[in-house]
């Protein structure tokens, strides 16, 4: 939980900082959002890596790498080096949080109950989120810090993490890893025999569900990284709020996606995955239409943040219905597959954003963020019936007794 709120960290003081890299280095909106387009680059490189990694070193090879590149990142944003090197080390951290976020909601995701596993770790995401800002905005604004002070903090957070995960992780190593995924193949087809790394990553690709669910996080992450990564861009502009009130607002939208994951993760299970995700995505609609009419700085802040609360959930459900409907050993492959699109969204729409801004002005992030939710509602829509929690977690208790 501790990682994965550095995580949080990490990706949500971008926003924040977006500002201050345009002031330090005299960048125009359209330059500014290449923050955004390195951060899928570390998606790729995982993506293709993840089950390689795991195969040959466990889940404790991941629990070092990532913290180790997280360290890289945060030493060299520290010294402010130039723009096009700030993207490079930006690149690299994004590897480190790729490699921790699919390896690690595949193995949450597997888990019974994994609704609440879920909800947990990803609220920790979040709660890391609206740390993040906080801190970030009290630095650069109370304490009058240079933004770069930021990643000096970054770098000792990413060193405890470095440790936990090693301490938690130091007996997950890579026969602990092959003789579990051998025993689950072996019981599921015992003829065929264990299956490869290259089969396990041409497999999912066979199952219409890993499509679904990219597009489906393609439009989710993309939504989520150009308010996260704009709002405050549109608070001190359009909204006239001081820096630090719209750093606050970047924090308030995070706190409300913590909340909704672990708060709304028990209404999903009474509700079923299909029917908790269209009532919140209808909920968030509605808060978009609030933010978007009144003009109000501290009421804007609010609905920013309910309209993160009803936005928490929806990563954690697309995640237990896709580890529910594969086999078990085709998880890593899969959701490292499909976050890694789902990157590419969180860099293409806030990238897109930046580019409109820079023509058209930075209102139009009002409008772009409504059109984002009904794309994501639409693309929930076109899903076939899914189980309900109750069902995944049979399905997954099957699973293991076959």
């Amino acid at each position: 939980m501790y990682s994965f709120a550095v995580l949080g960290m990490l990706v949500s003081t971008l926003g924040v900082m977006v500002p201050q890299f345009e002031a330090h280095y005299g960048l125009s909106d359209l330059h500014v959002s290449f923050v955004f387009l390195v951060w899928p680059i570390g998606y790729v490189a995982a993506a293709c890596l993840n089950s390689g990694i795991h195969e040959r070193l466990g889940q404790r090879g991941v629990a070092v790498l990532g913290p180790v590149f997280h360290v890289l990142m945060a030493a060299a944003a520290a010294l402010h080096p130039p723009f096009p090197l700030l993207l490079v080390a930006l690149a690299v951290g994004s590897l480190g949080t790729a490699i921790l976020d699919g390896s690690f909601c595949a193995w949450a995701g597997g888990m019974e109950n994994a609704n609440v596993v879920q909800g947990f770790l990803h609220g920790s995401y979040s709660a890391g989120a609206a740390l993040g800002p906080f801190l970030a905005g009290t630095m650069l604004s109370v304490g009058h810090a240079p933004w770069y002070a930021w990643y000096g903090f970054l770098l000792g957070a990413s060193i405890l993490e470095a440790l936990i995960l090693l301490l938690a992780f130091r007996f997950e190593d890579a026969k602990k890893y092959q003789d579990f995924h051998s025993h689950t193949r072996t019981q599921a087809s015992p003829a065929d025999g264990p299956a490869t790394t290259t089969h396990a990553k041409a497999a999912i690709f066979q199952h219409p569900v890993t499509w679904l669910c990219a597009l489906y996080f393609l439009a989710t992450i993309g939504t989520e990284n150009a308010i996260s990564g704009w709002i405050v861009v549109f608070m001190t502009r359009v909204a006239h709020a001081t820096s630090y009130l719209a750093s606050l607002s970047s924090s308030g939208f995070w706190i409300g996606q913590a909340a909704g994951r672990v708060a709304l993760g028990v209404v999903t299970g009474k509700l079923g995955v299909r029917a908790a995700t269209i009532t919140y995505l209808l909920f968030a609609l509605g808060f978009e239409v609030l933010f978007a009419a009144v003009r109000v700085p501290e009421v804007s802040a609010v609905a920013i943040a309910l309209l993160g609360f009803c936005l928490g959930p929806l990563f954690p459900n697309g995640v237990v219905t896709m580890t529910g409907l594969l086999p078990r050993e085709l998880h890593v492959a899969a959701i490292s597959f499909v976050v890694l699109i789902g990157q590419v969204g969180g860099a293409l729409l806030p990238f897109a954003l930046g580019a409109l801004a820079e023509t058209l002005g930075i209102e139009v992030f009002q409008v772009v963020v409504f059109a984002q939710l009904v794309a994501t509602l639409l693309v929930w829509l076109a899903f076939p019936r899914l189980p309900s929690t109750k069902t995944i977690t049979e399905n997954q208790v099957e699973d293991r007794a076959t």
